[in-house]
């Protein structure tokens, strides 16, 4: 029983098919094919705005490529210390940027504040030259504790940005779940918010291997292209890549697995909110309102929740012992009650 990624588990019935349906005849490679080309359009209907988009086949590669455009080896990256671009892709943001600083940033719940951010840019925007430059902010929707910006934050953040004249990068590896929290027109997170450029995550949301880079002004997107190709990241048969993306943002695809997802995580907050009392230091360490769930427990329930068969992956907490519960687009009810049960039962062995 799986609660361990949204990547551990496998691709969507409609994903798979339009990988077969791509397979039949010859393409033009290198994203000179129909699918590509549809897919630029359909993601500009989604944003209503005119938008460069760039398939690539993993999110890192969608990020690092996307933050080199946006800041050059003298410049710096302000994102949360707990981003993704920060801690698990290996220094990728500064390779592809040539060096870039990244600068970790706190905030509760995963979140970036304009407060923060305005003492932070105050701080380093000195123009001495002795100094990196800051110029982008990169943020996370869903953040890495689950939780999500809402447009009016966002709006906050970049008014903020503008202020010091930096730019917004946006890591939607887990966009999707975002927008199915939020239930609002895409382009009130995204361009009308101040975001330059997203990463638009698929593979996690149920593609195989599937994202892209999305800029919403196209000036900016002048050196992408090439950066992709030296990066090693452009797809010779990018047919492929571009059908999983047409496929899920199609007919409102993408918003539908997420909402799947979603409500797993909701049925098990709800689950966890209503037994953690009983259990002495334990609790939910955020607010529940995309696919993960990050939950304070007694070592012995998390050993015994492993016994019974459920996989997840242990977290750091300030005080004790912590697991991550992710849901994904086909988590099955059956298993979210079994982990409720299973739970209720450990506590009730050990009152």
């Amino acid at each position: 029983m799986n609660f361990i990624s949204d990547n551990s588990v496998g691709v969507a019935p409609e994903i798979m098919s339009a990988l077969v349906e791509a397979n039949r005849g010859p393409s033009m490679p290198y994203g000179n094919d129909d699918w590509t080309r549809r897919v630029e359009r359909r993601l500009a209907d989604i944003f209503e705005h005119a938008v460069r988009v760039f398939p690539v086949a993993t999110g890192t590669a969608a990020n690092a490529l996307s933050i080199a455009t946006l800041v050059p080896p003298y410049g710096s990256l302000y994102a949360h210390e707990e981003a993704h671009v920060m801690v698990d892709e290996c220094g990728a943001p500064e390779l592809f940027s040539g060096g870039a600083k990244l600068r970790p940033l706190p905030g509760a719940h995963g979140k970036l504040t304009p407060e923060v951010l305005d003492r932070a840019l105050k701080r380093d925007n000195s123009g001495d030259v002795h100094q990196v430059i800051p110029t982008a902010i990169s943020l996370t929707q869903a953040t890495e504790a689950g939780t999500v910006y809402k447009p009016a934050e966002l709006q906050a953040i970049a008014e903020v940005a503008r202020r010091h004249k930096v730019r917004l990068h946006m890591d939607g590896a887990r966009f999707a779940n975002a927008m199915a929290f939020l239930g609002v027109p895409a382009r009130q997170v995204t361009w009308e918010a101040g975001i330059d450029v997203l990463s638009f995550g698929a593979s996690k949301g149920g593609c195989m291997v599937a994202e892209a880079a999305v800029f919403f002004d196209p000036a900016l997107a002048e050196s992408f292209g090439h950066r992709r190709m030296r990066g090693g990241h452009l797809v010779s048969k990018m047919r492929f890549v571009s059908a999983q993306l047409e496929t899920y943002v199609a007919d409102g695809l993408w918003l539908k697995l997420a909402r799947h997802a979603n409500a797993m995580a909701q049925r098990l907050a709800q689950g966890l909110t209503a037994t953690l009392p009983h259990l002495p230091g334990a609790r939910l360490l955020h607010p529940v309102e995309a696919n993960e769930l990050f939950v304070q427990l007694p070592a012995g329930i998390i050993a015994g929740l492993r016994q019974a068969g459920f996989q997840f992956y242990d977290w750091p907490a300030e005080e004790g012992q912590a697991i991550r519960l992710v849901t994904a687009f086909n988590t099955e009810a059956a298993h979210v009650e079994q982990l409720l049960k299973t739970l209720r039962e450990l506590i009730g062995r050990a009152a």
